[in-house]
């Protein structure tokens, strides 16, 4: 790596993340939100101890648990009487604003802005409480100009976004290659061009990035315009899985409605085991819904391979958490940040013994 600079505080990284070109990604950060009318989902049964539960999630498929519970009524059904709102966040730091003031009660995330989002507050804003996805990220390349690993030396290789998790991941990459990289530039033995992945495609078809470290569906994208994968991202991890999306709360309404969290949280625990036995099923419905809030669906030459390397997982995978989170300090983007107590997990394991499943661990960094 480069050589020693002073780190730079959580608190500048958030500010970095809510910067004008923000990324649409699986664990992004972004400024846009749009609520959603769910005037047509009528809740029946029992009310619980809120009258509503605003919930908030990305439109990408790596959000899949919640765009299939939307779409599907399965998160409705089980909190009754008790009403889900949705709104739709391009990025980490403005579902972090919302759900610290008070706008959204529990949301879909990514690591990083949870990391950054629980260390901000000193800890006091929010709760991972379950997961949700595991994977779909990929390096993309250029085959007429990058053959093999070692040719992405020299290359422009685009991530999302300063910071990122995608982003700290291909850094964490770089340095274990022997190569050197400042962190905060993008510059040297790889130019690493923070780019948003609405963009992505278009700059890559322009030959202006040799390649991308990417999220789904932005790598299949990529492979659609005639890229190819050189790296899946989940060969580097054991057992082939990493956190790509978690379920927060915010201390309050936990404190306040843990009815309703623990009625969230089995209507997940419900979606992820009907998306695993209905794939195909579960596809559809993701695709239709990402037709409905951006107009358009995904072709199936970019829905099929996104889809595939994809896990749907009710395990927050707590132990690749911190390991992100030491990438980051690393690479020179974070002070080492103090994340015990980031994880409640209870109400999921309470959710996951009456369905007779296994019980998810927090690596020692829950709730004492």
């Amino acid at each position: 790596m480069s050589a020693a600079r002073p780190l730079t505080t959580l608190r500048t990284i958030a500010a970095i993340a809510a910067l004008p070109l923000l990324a649409l990604t699986a664990c992004g950060y972004g400024s846009e939100s749009k609520d959603e009318d769910t005037s047509k989902v009528a809740a029946e049964g029992k009310k619980l101890s809120a009258d509503t539960v605003r919930i908030g999630y990305f439109p990408n498929l790596t959000h899949a648990t919640a765009l299939v519970g939307d779409q599907e009524g399965l998160l409705q059904k089980e909190l009754g009487g008790t009403k889900a709102t949705y709104s739709q966040f391009n990025a980490g730091p403005a579902e972090i604003e919302a759900l610290n003031s008070g706008s959204i009660d529990i949301g879909w995330i990514g690591p990083s802005p949870a990391i950054n989002g629980y260390s901000t507050t000193d800890g006091k804003g929010l709760r991972i409480i379950g997961g949700s996805a595991s994977g779909g990220v990929k390096l993309v390349v250029n085959p007429d100009k990058v053959k093999s690993l070692k040719d992405v030396k020299g290359k422009k290789i685009a991530t999302p976004q300063l910071g990122n998790t995608q982003d700290v991941a291909f850094l964490n990459w770089i340095a274990e290659q022997g190569w050197k990289v400042d962190a905060q530039s993008g510059k040297g033995d790889v130019s690493v061009v923070r780019t948003d992945n609405k963009i992505t495609p278009d700059a890559y078809k322009s030959g202006s990035i040799d390649g991308a470290w990417v999220p789904e569906p932005t790598a299949s994208k990529l492979v659609a315009e005639g890229g190819k994968v050189l790296l899946d991202e989940a060969d580097l991890w054991p057992d082939k899985k990493f956190v790509i999306t978690n379920i927060i709360v915010s201390q309050k309404f936990l404190a306040a409605h843990p009815d309703v969290v623990q009625a969230v949280l089995r209507g997940s625990v419900k979606t992820n085991t009907w998306i695993n036995a209905n794939p195909d099923k579960a596809k559809a419905a993701a695709n239709e819904k990402l037709q409905e809030l951006s107009g358009k669906p995904l072709p199936a030459d970019v829905l099929d391979p996104a889809w595939k390397s994809i896990q749907f997982t009710d395990d927050p995978l707590a132990s690749t958490l911190n390991t992100e989170a030491d990438h980051a300090v690393k690479a020179g983007l974070l002070k080492k940040p103090k994340l015990d107590g980031i994880y409640d997990l209870a109400p999921l394991n309470k959710v996951l013994t009456a369905e007779g499943k296994s019980t998810v661990d927090d690596a020692g960094l829950g709730v004492k």
